[in-house]
Formats: C-alpha cells, structure tokens, sequence
C-alpha cells in the first residue's frame, strides 16, 4: 500500500541539520521538530515536537565527529520514536562511520563497524539509506534493508563529459570505485599501490598505468588527514601527469588535512556535503563542496512511496 505524503517526516541530529535543511527543501516540506541536546552531566537528551504515530519517519545523522555522540544521538531519537509508535524508522546516514574498521586487521582487533551495524538495528530502525560505504561488504553487516547510494550521479553532472582524463585509484581497495568512474568517462584507469604501515599513515609504492600527458582524477571514498592524496598526486605527477584533480565522498578532514591540501599540488578536491566542512575547509580555494540533497531526497521519496530506487544506484 502506498503512503501519503502527509505521513512523511524528517527529523536530524545535530551531525548535518544543514544537509536535512536541504533534503527537506528539495522535498518541499517543513524539516521536524525535535530537541537534541544534553542533560547537564553531558548525558543525551531527545524530545520530538511533532505527533509520528503512524508516520514514516527519516532521520538524518552522519557519524562524523563525534562520531561516538552522534552514534549514540542516532540511537536516542530511533527509539523515541518507535516508543511513540512511529510505522517505519529509516535511519539517512550520508556518513556511516567506522566503516574503515569492518575487517580484522590485526590480532585481538574489533569489527567496529559490525557492532555499529548492531547497535543500529538495536535502537530500533526498520531501514538504513547510506552513501558511498568503505565497502559495500558493510550491507552485509544488517539484518535489515540498506539502500547504498552511489555518488557518481553528482560527480557526473558536475564533470560533465572530460577528455584526456585518466581515473586513478589511490589504492588496490578502491578499484571497483575508481572503475565504475572510468566506465562513465569512457577513458583509462591508473592504479597506485600503496603499503600502509600504521594507521593514517602509508607510504606510495608504485604506479600501475600510463598517466603521461593525462589530467588526472584521484577518486576515492574518504579523505581524512590527506597524507595518503598528497603523496597519489605527487607520485602521478612525478610519472608524467600535466595535473591532478581529486574527487572524495566523504572530506573527514582531520588533523593537518586542509594544511596538507593547500600545500599540495591538488588542483582541485571536490567533496560532498556529507559532512560538514570545518571553517579552515571552507577558507581553502583548492576545495569544492557538492551537495547530495536531492540525490537523498530523491531515495527518501522513492522508500517513502515504496517504489524501486534502483535506477539510483549508479
């Protein structure tokens, strides 16, 4: 049976309210009232305004930092509202984090992102609509429904049709990324590989492929201290490149990143607005922010309505 627009809400924590603001515009409707704040011992409080009995509620959370207390803010609200016996709670998480924690990497190490996965369905959400997992693997983590949106939609129409472009992957882990971008460029894919010693730190070790005389575009999920996209686009350009753009998902951005950036001979990084951008991020002219407001809205509409959004996973 198919809902009603009536029975729609969105509600958000305190993550991305900016990115919900959006959604909702492209929607055509008013973003849900709640109050997500803290008790004075830093406990999490939660207080929905709007009556969600029968409704089909959304909310939006990324779990960028804090990532712990956003996880947790998540939580709080899924369970407010399947106590107040909301018809269907569908967690929009444009961020899933710890997605890089979904193996075990060494010995007596944690699958962070499984126990997160766990926690989700144990708050009490029906659904999960995220974007651009470290794996996709990670879909496999729930026992419940998870729509994996693709970001090549927006970095398409922001492209356009490139010529003498070249696809890099910064790594052997996002081949499959970095190809499907290839396949919609019609042109050739480079590879860099890479031995990570610890974590955010790793060292270039060679290039796979011809990038002589190309424009070449990094494309990768997360970009997080930046170590890793400095070192791709020096070593492409020392192997004959004429220049390096970037493309990352989700701009983490921590730690000396946007220094590193700034300093780097990225011509341009394009991110989304999957997090936020820190104020430093936003003063760096190398960076560019897309927005994925009505790639999502479109999804929450197509869930809300029952119908397949599989012509979005692209």
């Amino acid at each position: 049976m198919m809902m009603k627009d009536t029975e729609m809400i969105i509600f958000s924590g305190n993550s991305n309210k900016y990115l919900a603001q959006k959604i909702c515009h492209y929607l055509d409707i008013p973003l849900g009232e709640a109050f997500v704040g803290e008790f004075s011992d830093g406990e999490t409080r939660v207080e929905l305004g709007n009556n969600v009995r029968g409704r089909d509620v959304f909310i939006v959370q990324s779990m960028s930092r804090p990532a712990n207390h956003h996880i947790m803010e998540a939580a709080i609200m899924a369970d407010a509202c399947r106590r107040s016996s909301a018809q269907r709670v569908t967690l929009v998480v444009p961020y899933f984090g710890y997605g890089r924690q979904e193996r075990k990497s060494a010995p007596r190490t944690p699958i962070t992102a499984k126990l997160v996965a766990d926690l989700i369905e144990a708050s009490g959400f029906n659904r999960v609509l995220t974007m651009e997992l470290h794996t996709s693997a990670i879909q496999g983590f729930f026992n419940i429904p998870v729509d994996h949106l693709y970001v090549k939609p927006v970095l398409s129409e922001y492209f356009g049709k490139l010529s003498n472009i070249m696809i890099i992957s910064p790594d052997a882990g996002g081949v499959e990324r970095a190809r499907a971008m290839a396949k919609f460029f019609e042109c050739s894919l480079a590879i860099i590989d890479k031995r990570r010693e610890r974590p955010n730190e790793s060292e270039v070790m060679h290039l796979i492929g011809d990038v002589t005389g190309k424009d070449c575009l990094i494309i990768d999920d997360i970009v997080d201290t930046g170590g890793t996209l400095v070192q791709a686009a020096d070593a492409v350009l020392a192997h004959g490149a004429v220049s390096v753009s970037a493309a990352i998902t989700h701009p983490v951005l921590s730690g000396p990143a946007v220094e590193r950036i700034k300093h780097s001979k990225i011509k341009e990084l394009i991110v989304t607005d999957s997090i936020p951008l820190s104020k430093e991020a936003h003063g760096c002219s190398q960076i560019v922010q897309l927005s994925l407001a009505e790639l999502l809205g479109k999804a929450i509409r197509r869930i809300h309505n029952e119908d397949s959004i599989s012509s979005l996973f692209i």
